[in-house]
């Protein structure tokens, strides 16, 4: 009879333990499966708001090519608020040819334009140096300073000035003086695509109308506060390269940004409306 209680005790024991187990297993499914649901979502929601992004840069290059002056978008820079299949978008669309080529502007234009962008002017004007000094291709340094192969040298650094064009705006992080805080100021205000020695005004950023010695200010409110069609006194061109930032929020707070520069016209690619020379984009939630 102990015996036999025994056997139904462990017995009742090692069902215990079963129920124990499947309980767990199941509890672990349950949860692999919310988990694999919610990775889906994410997943799906942030493809979703970069599609929405993606469209905020298709319809910007559709809005400046318009010949409509009302539904035209001027590409200096201001704001555009556009919606997408109900999603929010923010586009900037800037004209590179307002911009400063680094590789065709002279050493006065880049320091003022850093001056205007509060480097302190003996700081500006050697960083225009040294910017001119990496372009050219001789080993003769600017004559209001700048920075050749033993210059770099001294500093520690493994390589020395390019003596070759800028291939993008990034490379100017490598130029000697050159710090982090100053490149994030100018580089919005930077090009390496018309192979303009000035920008173009109609077209430019407050700091590039100061540094061109214009009333940067006053100039860049007149052209935001003119009604669709009316005119300021410049006059633009269209260079048919663009630096395009495209933000789309979804209700639920994720957002998608693009930031990307492009050529209008294809690559040879089928169906291509326009060439990509650059591209960032990610999302995040908020």
């Amino acid at each position: 009879m102990t015996a036999r209680l025994h056997a139904r005790g462990a017995a009742l024991l090692l069902v215990m333990w079963l129920v124990a187990l499947l309980a767990s297993l199941i509890g672990a499914f349950a949860l692999s499966a919310r988990i694999e649901r919610l990775q889906e979502r994410v997943l799906s929601r942030g493809a979703i708001a970069d599609q929405a992004a993606r469209a905020g840069i298709e319809w910007a290059l559709v809005r400046v090519d318009d010949a409509d002056p009302r539904r035209h978008w001027i590409p200096d820079g201001r704001v555009y608020h556009w919606s997408y299949a109900g999603i929010p978008i923010e586009v900037r669309v800037t004209d590179e040819q307002g911009k400063v080529d680094i590789n065709s502007a002279d050493p006065g234009l880049l320091a003022a334009l850093l001056r205007a962008l509060q480097v302190e002017p003996d700081q500006a004007q050697r960083l225009a140096s040294a910017i001119v000094d990496w372009r050219d291709n001789d080993s003769l340094t600017q004559p209001q300073g700048g920075a050749e192969d033993p210059d770099y040298a001294s500093a520690g650094l493994p390589y020395g000035a390019k003596d070759a064009p800028f291939e993008t705006v990034a490379e100017v992080e490598q130029v000697l003086g050159m710090t982090p805080a100053v490149y994030r100021r100018v580089a919005p205000y930077l090009t390496v695509y018309t192979g303009n020695g000035t920008p173009d005004a109609a077209l430019a950023a407050a700091p590039v109308l100061t540094a061109m010695g214009l009333d940067g200010r006053a100039l860049v409110a007149a052209r935001e506060a003119q009604l669709p069609g009316a005119g300021t006194g410049l006059v633009a061109g269209n260079g048919g390269t663009y630096s395009i930032r495209s933000v789309a929020r979804l209700h639920e707070g994720r957002t998608a940004t693009i930031t990307g520069v492009v050529r209008t016209g294809g690559n040879g690619a089928p169906g291509s409306a326009y060439t990509t020379l650059d591209w960032e984009q990610g999302t995040a939630a908020q």
